[in-house]
């Protein structure tokens, strides 16, 4: 039994699927106080974190929507709002080493497993940019001059992605993402000003996938930034 902390545009197929279905089973432990895997330590942490077990389930649901799955089950848990378990069993460095082990000759997930800082925070900048654009500068000076650690950034930028975007936040990210994709072909380029944000990012993950643009499919907000509108 496994509930990840990482973004879940690292997980393959499989991995994603078998989490959502063991979230689900977790919330109904939860839910209706069953004895099976109730001493699990996966279960235990989220004990009194409703709240944050049904934002990780809007965050699995969007990524299989990305992917071409529809989620018909949601999670309704409303304890302790705005609040993550304050532990993990294994820190979110580690869990990207799992998964390079897990994944050795199997499939692999959307975004590729980062092999290094540099690369890990390509793949989560957006979202950073959603949340905090002080932060966003700060890692991209420390990215740049190698001053902070693999291990160190994983946690940084997991315990940052729990945290609820604003909508100005949210526009900002996606303006600089639909300039990926906003030339596409022959066709004219639309007036996205008048969008809502669910209209804009349905619009950039559709383009992407179509182009199979290289930066935004590697891009935790892909499907990040869908939890929150």
């Amino acid at each position: 039994m496994r509930i990840w902390d990482i973004n879940p545009g690292y997980l393959n197929r499989q991995s994603l699927l078998g989490e959502h279905r063991e979230l689900h089973g977790i919330a109904s432990i939860i839910l209706n106080n069953k004895k099976g895997y109730s001493q699990h330590p996966e279960t235990i942490r989220w004990v009194g974190y409703g709240w944050a077990l049904e934002i990780r389930h809007k965050q699995l649901a969007c990524e299989m929507a990305l992917r071409g799955y529809t989620d018909r089950s949601p999670v309704n848990m409303q304890s302790s709002g705005g609040v993550w378990p304050p532990q993990y069993i294994d820190e979110p460095g580690r869990q990207y080493q799992l998964l390079r082990e897990k994944y050795k000759d199997k499939g692999k997930g959307r975004i590729p497993l980062p092999l290094n800082p540099q690369q890990l925070w390509s793949q989560h900048k957006y979202s950073v940019l959603a949340r905090d654009q002080k932060l966003y500068r700060e890692i991209g000076r420390d990215a740049a001059s190698g001053n902070r650690g693999f291990s160190e950034l994983a946690t940084l930028l997991t315990d940052t992605l729990r945290i609820a975007p604003t909508e100005g936040g949210i526009r900002n990210a996606l303006q600089h993402m639909w300039g990926h994709v906003s030339l596409d072909g022959h066709q004219k380029t639309p007036d996205v000003n008048g969008w809502s944000l669910k209209e804009l990012l349905t619009e950039i993950q559709k383009r992407a996938r179509k182009n199979n643009e290289p930066y935004l499919i590697a891009s935790t907000a892909l499907s990040d930034l869908m939890v929150w509108p």
